[in-house]
Parts: C-alpha cells; sequence; structure tokens
C-alpha cells in the first residue's frame, strides 16, 4: 500500500513538472500527445521527440545499406498470428499494457547493442534465449519470469481435451501453462534486424499463446529516426523475477 501511494504521489509530481514543459513542445507524438511516461530502471522516465528540427540520426542507424544476408528487409508479419504494432501501438502498450504489470518490452538483442541503449521500460532478453530447446534451464527460468507455469505429470485424458481447444488448452501444452503469462511485445535493431523475428519464432514453437505476442518491425532505428526517447539501461541485461 506504502510503495503504491508512493507511486501515485511520484506520478502526480513529475506530471506537474512535465505540464509546463509540455506547453513548449513544438514536436509532439501526436496532435494531441506531447510525451508519455514509463517506469524504467525504477524511476519514471518521460518519453518524447526530439525538440530539434535539425537533428539528424548517426552511427549504425544512419546506414541505409547492409549485406543480405544476414541484414535483409523482414516483411512486415513474421506469421499471420502474430500482430505487428508501430510507434504509436508500442507507446500504448507502455501506457496500459505494461502500466497494468501484464505485460513485458522486450528488447530482444544481444547485450552488446541493448548496453549502448535502449527503449525505456525494457527488459533484456537476447534471441538466442528463446531458441534454445524446451528442456534448457535458462529458457525455462525466463519463461517462468514472464508468468509461465512448467507441467509435470500431465493427465493425458486431460491433455487430449486441452488439444481440441476446451479447458483453456489454447494456452496450454504439455510441458507448459502460458494462462497467465504476460503478453510480451518484442523489437530489436528494424526492418532489416532478425533477432526480435527469430525471439518470436522461438516463442512459438515453444508453445506461448500467438495473441499475446506483438512485433514492433520499425525498432530502434525507426524510434530514433522519429526522434523518441532512448536511455542506456542501469540494470541488468536479462528479465529476472
Amino acid at each position: 500500500m506504502k510503495k503504491s501511494f508512493a507511486s501515485i504521489i511520484l506520478a502526480t509530481a513529475v506530471a506537474v513538472s512535465f505540464s509546463a514543459y509540455a506547453k513548449d513542445i513544438s514536436v509532439k507524438i501526436t496532435k494531441d500527445k506531447s510525451y508519455s511516461t514509463v517506469h524504467a530502471d525504477g524511476e519514471l522516465i518521460k518519453i518524447s521527440r526530439i525538440q530539434d528540427t535539425s537533428h539528424v540520426i548517426e552511427g549504425s542507424f544512419s546506414k541505409t545499406s547492409r549485406p543480405c544476408p544476414p541484414f535483409c528487409i523482414n516483411p512486415l508479419s513474421i506469421d499471420d498470428r502474430v500482430e505487428t504494432v508501430a510507434e504509436l501501438e508500442v507507446i500504448k502498450f507502455m501506457e496500459t499494457v505494461m502500466y497494468r504489470g501484464d505485460g513485458v518490452l522486450v528488447d530482444a538483442r544481444t547485450p552488446s547493442w541493448y548496453k549502448k541503449g535502449t527503449i525505456p521500460g525494457s527488459i533484456n532478453i537476447p534471441f538466442t534465449t528463446f531458441e534454445k530447446e524446451a528442456s534448457d534451464v535458462e529458457l525455462a527460468e525466463v519463461l517462468e519470469s514472464l508468468g509461465a507455469v512448467e507441467r509435470t505429470d500431465v493427465n493425458p485424458v486431460l491433455r487430449m481435451v486441452e488439444i481440441v481447444g476446451l479447458m483453456g488448452g489454447d494456452d496450454k501444452t504439455e510441458q507448459w501453462d502460458f494462462s497467465q503469462a504476460k503478453e510480451l511485445l518484442l523489437w530489436c535493431n528494424g526492418p532489416w534486424c532478425g533477432q526480435s523475428p527469430r525471439a518470436i519464432r522461438g516463442l512459438l514453437k515453444a508453445g506461448y499463446p500467438a495473441d499475446k505476442l506483438y512485433y514492433y518491425r520499425g525498432g530502434m532505428q525507426m524510434w530514433q529516426s522519429l526522434g523518441l526517447t532512448t536511455i542506456v539501461p542501469k540494470g541488468n541485461s536479462v528479465a529476472s523475477k
């Protein structure tokens, strides 16, 4: 209760301090939204756009051409069952699903990329983790941290009922119960980056429900090209309970 009250006080203070700033914003997120906020590394981070209208992207994300393979252009949809989203949907996910504690924004890149800078509120779970075998301890620990429950000695009759879609069977496999698993919004470096698509395919292979997965195709390249806030992370690179 005390923690919740403190969070309300902090959020109110941040809102008040940002209100004056919002009046002077000329580069908004949308016509009616100047900024958003998200919890990251134990503090509230304001997400807004760079106000310098002469600002340009530099470094890796300014490149237009990379050898393909491996840097090939990804299709809009990684899987027909998984929704592809853009920046406004990412921000809405932060404001609603993440705020309620029902979702996780997953930076699926390798730790070296993550440490250079990430989207506020993201947890780094490298795509290679999701590509491990179902019996792998590291994958099991990550799935549990995301709300999945490992199953043992499942009754064969019960499993047959689940397979036909009854008793919540769509969210269960013989090894995992994903009924209470978090919604995941995964991203990597952009339309040419295969890391989050590989993570999504690994999750689907493990039985993670497709309707709990989202793919932000634009990734860091589009996020930065729109001048949206990035941070250098302080905490650990891999999700923890």
